[in-house]
């Protein structure tokens, strides 16, 4: 115990000298999330019955509809699904419709806590695999300490709550409505009332007579504890770890339960032996990839910067709270500001584990660094069902808060690589029509209706299920579509570049051969609404209604000059009615590197990708040509610009107001050139 502990400080003391070194990071993951064309088609599976924390809450983040907060399926082949509410509920789920099957809450009252704390209540269920014969399974909740006397098997200084791991045997494990006996199994104290035991689970892709098959999981959070404490770094300790325990055995401290005797850290002097793995704050989601190498990927929610996906294997250490993510966390720092840090030199003999995916908060510029921006990731699943092979091989997780959803490909994830890229999914309801999750969750939402409180699920066979507590409602993905992909028609067109076959609005700015229209000298601001200075319009061939447009584009101003920009026009049906793409080397203010609509007023940003201060990543940063892609889909109002042949979009949106007209070329007050331009589409009719 007395090397453990002065391992601990000598890691403290080497984070603290590199912290006073270093300079502290404003943006540490500055790579942006992908927006994708592919997107979920979400259908509404079940809507739960209203309910209430106990004791009353203040916060209004826990006045939701219902606080539901895992969907998964009973091991026994029934196609029973199983939803807990952290208010005390366990429903099981049959045809859509929710049934009452134990009401954890009642069974431990009044001890029973959910009033407090985002995560504190009936917060997780886990079906022992060979529930069809055995009955068992298990769930975590939590209790007031002051109100019971039992003693926690491990706890905290000054513990304020018990998160309490119970065995439930029914007695006829085919009944829709509980009925047999329980026993506790372990009970762990918690300072304080966030961060306390998530999500608890067995190997979904273990099977009988593997060494993983029928043992827990529990993650294990730092109770709030680890900003300013090492308990996360203590292998004395079970806070901020991820457990493994054996149900069937009983040679823990407490004789409830068995250490599995190839757990890591099972022969070491002064560790728990149930420690799978260390150094986390908030262990919130992990789930098993039942492809190559049955990897463990957990969602980790962060401090106040870094959210991050692992893959977590026996032993790791994930640095928290020497670590935040692939960073330093300073816990001394005075300035809560200063507090995460680049690696020092010598990282590696510290031999952390760090992520393969992960996101920062990007907070406004105003943000007070002190408080939370409201990022939160919720880890989710490998897809590798047999239905929807455009999602197969992808991880699919996402923000509980705002209710983006993500995937990185799982083969990208590598441990000891940069991280994988990010992908935002787009999201459609079953009408095809383009949504966001507060769309769904919003309507019937008590509070804020813009926070999402998302999670994931994931049936036996593969599908995938979306949870909001905002409206207490789940969704099925029944589907994916991709974005702009309809068809836009079959008239092709591939004019020669030559001055009779455009209109410039101004002439003299211009030159024109057979392969190539540049815009030699920048426009002028006009009178009018205000819009790209100067452009010309292609009056070769028709007007189109859909249209895909590809070509070449150069930005012809000196890349010392950060504003520089060309645009694309699209339906085109005068001076102060149309469409145009914005491409820049620039994407931090309003008017540069987005999709915008001119309708007889002032420019209107329409692109997707504007957030307030930032657009999407800056389309061209050089002097070269690069490959432009324009779709555009009027009967839906599909907007979507391909930049250098990727199959992602750069820019989206949505938008109907101009339903046909003709393409240009331009910038809106720099230079540029164009070639191999070519239009496929459907010829306007009106």
């Amino acid at each position: 115990m007395a090397a453990l502990a002065a391992a601990t400080l000598a890691l403290s003391l080497t984070a603290g000298t590199t912290a006073q070194a270093a300079q502290p990071l404003d943006d540490p993951i500055p790579e942006q999330t992908i927006q994708s064309g592919l997107g979920l088609v979400l259908t509404q599976f079940a809507t739960f019955p209203q309910s209430t924390p106990t004791p009353e809450p203040i916060d209004p983040r826990l006045m939701r509809r219902a606080r539901i907060n895992a969907i998964v399926e009973l091991p026994d082949r029934s196609g029973r699904m199983a939803v807990p509410d952290l208010n005390g509920m366990l429903y099981l789920v049959r045809n859509g419709k929710p049934e009452a099957y134990l009401d954890v809450g009642t069974a431990f009252a009044p001890q029973f806590f959910s009033g407090r704390g985002l995560g504190q209540g009936f917060g997780y269920v886990a079906f022992h695999p060979d529930f069809a014969r055995n009955g068992r399974f298990y769930t975590v909740h939590t209790e007031l300490a002051t109100s019971t006397t039992v003693t926690p098997d491990y706890a905290q200084s000054s513990t304020g709550y018990h998160g309490v791991i119970t065995e439930w045997t029914a007695k006829d494990s085919s009944a829709n409505t509980f009925r047999g006996t329980h026993r506790e199994v372990l009970r762990i104290g918690f300072t304080g009332r966030v961060h306390g035991i998530q999500q608890i689970d067995f190997n979904s892709t273990a099977r009988r007579g593997d060494r993983d098959y029928g043992l827990l999981y529990l993650a294990v959070g730092d109770g709030g504890q680890g900003a300013t404490k090492t308990d996360p770094q203590n292998l004395a300790m079970p806070h901020g770890k991820i457990l493994r325990i054996d149900p069937d055995g009983s040679n823990a401290g407490n004789g409830r339960y068995g250490i599995p005797n190839d757990n890591p850290f099972v022969s070491q002097a002064g560790a728990l032996g149930e420690i799978y793995a260390l150094g986390m704050r908030d262990p919130h989601r992990f789930s098993w990839d039942s492809g190559p190498g049955h990897r463990l990927f957990l969602g980790h929610i962060g401090e106040h910067t870094v959210e991050a996906v692992y893959d977590v294997r026996a032993g790791d250490n994930l640095g928290w709270s020497e670590r935040e993510g692939s960073f330093v966390f300073d816990r001394t720092a005075a300035n809560p500001c200063d507090r995460i840090l680049p690696l020092p030199a010598d990282d590696a003999e510290f031999g952390y584990t760090y992520p393969v995916a992960a996101y920062d908060h990007d907070p406004p510029a105003d943000w007070d660094c002190s408080s939370d921006v409201g990022r939160a990731v919720s880890g989710g699943f490998v897809h590798r069902g047999r239905t929807l092979p455009e999602l197969r091989g992808k991880y699919v997780f996402g923000d509980l808060v705002d209710g983006r959803v993500f995937y990185t490909e799982a083969d990208e994830m590598r441990r000891g690589h940069a991280l994988a890229p990010l992908h935002e999914l787009m999201l459609f309801d079953d009408t095809g029509r383009r949504v966001v999750m507060p769309d769904l969750s919003g309507p019937g939402a008590p509070g804020d209706q813009n926070r999402v409180d998302l999670r994931f699920g994931r049936s036996a066979a593969g599908d995938l299920y979306l949870l909001s507590k905002a409206n207490g409602k789940i969704w099925k993905v029944t589907d994916t579509k991709t974005f702009a992909s309809g068809d836009v028609g079959n008239t092709r067109l591939r004019p020669r570049l030559d001055a009779k076959n455009w209109a410039p609005v101004t002439p003299a700015l211009w030159q024109f051969s057979k392969k190539t229209a540049t815009l030699a000298q920048a426009g002028q601001s006009r009178p009018g609404p205000r819009r790209p200075f100067e452009y010309a319009v292609l009056t070769d061939g028709p007007a189109f209604g859909a249209v895909e447009i590809e070509g070449k584009v150069r930005l012809d101003t000196p890349v010392e000059i950060t504003n520089r920009d060309v645009i694309m026009v699209f339906g085109y049906r005068s001076d102060t009615e149309f469409y145009y793409v914005h491409l820049s080397s620039d994407n931090k203010i309003y008017p540069h590197n987005g999709i915008f609509v001119v309708n007889n007023a002032d420019r209107l940003r329409i692109d997707d990708q504007w957030d307030g201060s930032r657009g999407a990543p800056p389309a061209i940063t050089d002097s070269e040509y690069h490959k432009v892609r324009v779709v555009h889909l009027p009967s839906t109002g599909e907007i979507a610009v391909y930049v250098d042949g990727s199959k992602d979009p750069l820019m989206t949106a949505t938008d109907t107001t101009f339903g046909s007209g003709r393409v240009g070329f331009g910038s809106f007050d720099n230079t540029g050139s164009l070639r191999n331009l070519r239009l496929t589409g459907t010829p306007a009719t009106s």
